[in-house]
This record gives C-alpha cells, sequence and structure tokens, in this order.
C-alpha cells in the first residue's frame, strides 16, 4: 500500500506520524514536504474532499495568519492555503483508502 503523508520535520505530531506509517508492514511511504513544494488550490481541496474534512477544519488555527480567516468561507481558506502552505493543519495522510488528518496520529491507522 502506498501512503503519502503531507510532512512538516518541524512539527512533533507530523514526524509521529510518519513514524507509524514506517513501522507498518507493507506501506511504502511517499513524503510530500508542503512547506517546501507548496500544493495547488485543487491539491488541497481534493485531499479534504477525500478527507470527509471542510477547509476550516484543515486550518492550522495556531498560526498568525489565521486569525483573520475566522469565519471565512471554505474558498477564502483554501485561497489563503494555497498562498501561505503554513495554513494547513497537519499531517495530513492520504492512502487509497482515503486521508486522514492526524491528529492525533493514531487517527492515520483508520486508513492503512
Amino acid at each position: 500500500m502506498k501512503a503519502t503523508i503531507w510532512h512538516n520535520p518541524r512539527c512533533s505530531k507530523s514526524r509521529e506520524a510518519l513514524a507509524i506509517l514506517e513501522a507498518t508492514p507493507g506501506v511504502e511511504v511517499e513524503v510530500f514536504e508542503y512547506l517546501k513544494t507548496p500544493p495547488s488550490r485543487a491539491q488541497i481541496a481534493a485531499i479534504y474532499a477525500k478527507a470527509g474534512m471542510s477547509a476550516a477544519e484543515g486550518l492550522r488555527k495556531a498560526e498568525d495568519g489565521a486569525k483573520a480567516l475566522k469565519g471565512a468561507s471554505d474558498d477564502a481558506i483554501l485561497d489563503a492555503m494555497a498562498a501561505d502552505p503554513i495554513l494547513i493543519e497537519r499531517p495530513l495522510v492520504e492512502t487509497d483508502k482515503g486521508a486522514r488528518l492526524g491528529r492525533p496520529p493514531e487517527k492515520i491507522k483508520e486508513i492503512l
């Protein structure tokens, strides 16, 4: 099984999720460092759709830029995330079985 993680190596939850993936037999891990190679708006929208979550649910609320987006539409949030990917909550993991936000990191086991 292939699993892609939207990873920020500076994030402890992202590192924990990556460790779970690497420790799971039969999982081929692809690491996507989304801060180095920002995803398109369409890619962000697609992973949230696959995860069954809104852009507002995927907003990293602790970031300064997120405060201005309180109450904003999903379209506005997606635009902001595409312009500044630090606003994307992490880690996101995608497999053929779906996508999950790894908060807590154990949530990703649902799609392994």
